[in-house]
């Protein structure tokens, strides 16, 4: 057996009211602190200074990279160079989820504990990227901080209704979701600048194991309250509010980024196929006819994204792009 799939011990299974889910997290509260003692042991700490040294005294090899990036880099396309930006948006929006599951999952407690170390690590990779972006002299980088500003003044409040276990649906697709787009995009940029390749690999690592954190999370959820676990799942799987989606140009970028193959729509599908997989959702046995709805609808939902999915590509037409933060450069597809 795999130490990944090793046996996590959970708290003992006993349905509860779908309304009764404050207890339900503290019930979850064993199993959330074997999953980070799980997550602590697997990591290895890295740093965004590892990749683009900055000390005040550095070698002639780390002076000599720091001077190439800028050329070395010059060459990855326009595309990449969006999916850059739209990733790096998702990673500034830390503040946004720190302050969600804190209101959401409480605080001195196992799941706060959780939240403290989850953002220490998520907080490196908008820091690397910004680095990066910035030593590679890839954008025009005042019309880019404004889109950070933009992101973070306007505010992220997915419509969940006070409910936690959404938020836990939420993370358990999202960090999947970062996970396959960060990984993607590296594959792709890694022809033309092969540093970058190995900073997104380091935060697809990362958020893979974050992923790990909030999937087993929501599986000992399911053991709890299956019938409610389920239909809070519902609410969120569908379409997935993705972080930035409310700042100006999202849409168009999004669309660049699934035209060029990086990630899109099938990719999202994926991620809700590996979650219903890892959860087990189809040798549940609901004994109520409300779970046994939800396990349905569950179920049907890949094939529901592929028919969306379809629609979206037939429709598709040629088209050009542009962003400020790329000087207003067509991006056309035909």
């Amino acid at each position: 057996m795999k130490k990944e799939d090793a046996p996590i011990t959970t708290p003992n299974a006993q349905r509860l009211s779908p309304t009764a889910k404050a207890e339900a997290l503290t019930a979850l509260e064993p199993l959330v602190a074997d999953l980070m003692e799980r997550h602590i042991g697997e990591r290895r700490l890295w740093f965004p200074n590892d990749f683009l040294p900055a000390s005040e005294e550095l070698s002639e090899e780390d002076e000599r990279v720091r001077a190439e990036l800028p050329e070395n880099a010059r060459g990855l396309p326009d595309s990449v160079r969006v999916s850059l930006a739209l990733n790096l948006l998702t990673e500034e929006g830390l503040p946004h989820f720190h302050r969600l599951i804190a209101v959401y999952m409480g605080n001195d407690n196992a799941w706060s504990r959780w939240n403290f170390l989850w953002t220490a690590e998520e907080d490196r990779h908008g820091c690397a990227l910004h680095d990066y972006v910035r030593d590679a002299r890839l954008f025009d980088m005042g019309a880019f901080e404004k889109l950070q500003y933009q992101y973070l003044e306007a505010g992220f409040d997915p419509e969940w209704h006070n409910d936690p276990y959404q938020l836990l649906a939420y993370t358990s697709l999202q960090e999947r979701a970062t996970q396959v787009a960060h990984a993607n995009t590296g594959k792709i940029a890694g022809k033309y600048e092969p540093r970058i390749q190995r900073i997104l690999a380091h935060i697809a690592g990362d958020e893979a194991r974050h992923h790990r954190f909030y999937r087993d999370a929501f599986k000992g959820l399911l053991e709890i309250d299956s019938t409610g676990a389920m239909q809070s799942a519902l609410k969120v799987m569908p379409r997935l509010a993705m972080p930035g989606h409310n700042i100006a140009g999202y849409e168009d970028m999004a669309e660049v980024v699934r035209r060029s193959g990086i990630y899109g729509p099938r990719d999202y599908r994926k991620v809700v196929s590996d979650c219903l997989e890892s959860w087990g959702i189809a040798d549940l046995v609901p004994t109520d006819a409300a779970g046994r709805e939800a396990q349905d609808k569950m179920m049907a939902l890949p094939d529901r994204l592929d028919r969306l999915s379809g629609i979206q590509e037939k429709r598709t037409k040629p088209r050009a792009y542009a962003f400020d933060f790329l000087y207003r450069r067509d991006i056309a597809f035909s």
